[in-house]
């Protein structure tokens, strides 16, 4: 075993630009390190220099190690932005930020309804928003904004309905997680997000404590009267629900979409077996891991050193998980960069690994079975209204996406 190295030559700065040619892959550096480098550096906003692991071995057995922690209140940690460093001495315990057996009685208070048998059952609903949207839309004037008029709407219908906020404050919800999330607000305008947000569904909590209704925000207020969790972790519980339930799978719908116009005989398949629940399921599984969203990483701090193939992670040592290099590593994935809707892709890393792996993969990956397994059937004729060079990424957020996508039929 060798000592820790020093990294050969300049240490790329991360998160790296993605190629406008190729906006869809992940940026050509980390394609190069997961070939070349067992496990490589990369330097932050911070100048810090976090290790940079890309492979998908190395993730697995990594995510699953307990002597790596997601406590962002350790020192050395390596915060995702400015404003997220500032804020996390501040945070409550969640289980975004907890490690066991502090994170298994968080996950625990919130499991229940982000189970598949539950979710499943929220299927015809979702089927009934999504037909909903699309009658509205092709009842519209042409080009649409499929992101306002299905990508933003459907999960944003959905998880306001299984939390039990009002779906009218949508524009409150949007605004106030962009900023939360974007790696371009300040510490100032994010603690200002944060403040109205918290304050929002604080009130409501409030309410539900009240006068519960059959939705998670009720079931966490009974769990607050059982003396199960305070109504601080209940209302910043409903903030992480809400971001999380609305912004990523938002992304997919419509970044989906791109990918597929851009793949017609893709397309074309999945409209021939859009009826076929198990082809659709995997179709939503290759999507996940050739478009990666979350494109920022997740990051963890070494407790202890930890041997990783021919390098030593120190005691103390940031650890950045780089989710798309793992679903674009060809000894996981051959020829990562083919979008194969037949291909066997459940083994990606979009949600994450391990014990931290997204509370809410369950649903995201029901919505997205109705969506893929509908649209491109109802509207046949769905095509891009505008050169595929013109469509604006959106990529200052944890997850990358579109700030619009004109679409005609």
């Amino acid at each position: 075993m060798s000592e820790t190295p020093q990294p050969a030559g300049p240490v790329p700065d991360y998160p790296m630009e993605r190629e406008a040619r190729c906006p869809f892959a992940p940026a050509a550096t980390v394609r190069g390190m997961t070939r070349e480098d067992a496990v490589g550096k990369v330097r932050i906003w911070d100048g810090s220099t976090p290790w940079f692991v890309t492979r998908h071995a190395d993730q697995r057995a990594l995510l699953n190690d307990p002597r790596l922690s997601i406590d962002e209140k350790r020192p050395g940690y390596p915060h995702m932005t400015r404003s997220r460093a500032a804020s996390a001495p501040h945070h409550p315990a969640l289980i975004t930020n907890t490690d066991p057996p502090e994170h298994t009685r968080l996950r625990r208070t919130v499991n229940a309804p982000f189970m598949v048998k539950r979710v499943e059952a929220l299927r015809p609903r979702i089927q009934e928003v999504l037909d909903g949207l699309i009658d509205d839309m092709l009842a519209g004037p042409r080009p649409a904004d499929l992101v306002q008029a299905i990508g933003l709407p459907v999960p944003t219908l959905v998880i306001t309905e299984i939390l039990g906020a009002p779906y009218e404050d949508h524009e409150f919800f949007q605004t106030t997680s962009h900023v939360l999330i974007s790696h371009d607000s300040t510490p100032e305008e994010a603690q200002e997000a944060g403040r109205a947000l918290g304050g929002y569904l604080g009130d409501l909590f409030a309410r539900k404590m009240a006068s519960p209704g059959d939705d998670v925000m009720s079931e966490m207020a009974g769990r607050v009267k059982a003396g199960e969790m305070s109504p601080e972790e209940a209302v910043t519980m409903s903030t992480a629900i809400l971001i999380a339930g609305h912004e990523t799978s938002a992304s997919m719908i419509s970044l989906g979409t791109l990918a597929l116009l851009r793949n017609p005989g893709q397309l074309e398949l999945l409209r021939e077996h859009g009826d076929d629940p198990r082809f659709v399921a995997g179709a939503v599984e290759e999507l996940l891991r050739y478009l990666t969203i979350v494109h920022s990483g997740i990051r963890r701090i070494a407790e202890e050193d930890i041997a990783v193939r021919d390098t030593v992670v120190k005691a103390g040592d940031g650890v950045i998980f780089e989710l798309a290099g793992a679903n674009w590593d060809p000894e996981a994935f051959p020829e990562p960069e083919r979008l194969d809707l037949r291909r066997p892709a459940r083994h990606h890393h979009a949600f994450g690994y391990g014990a931290h792996q997204c509370l809410g993969q369950s649903l995201a990956r029901v919505e997205l079975q109705v969506v893929y397994g509908t649209l491109y059937r109802r509207i046949p004729t769905l095509a891009l209204a505008v050169p595929f060079e013109e469509v604006p990424f959106a990529m200052e957020g944890v997850a990358y996406g579109l700030r619009s996508l004109p679409v005609t039929w």
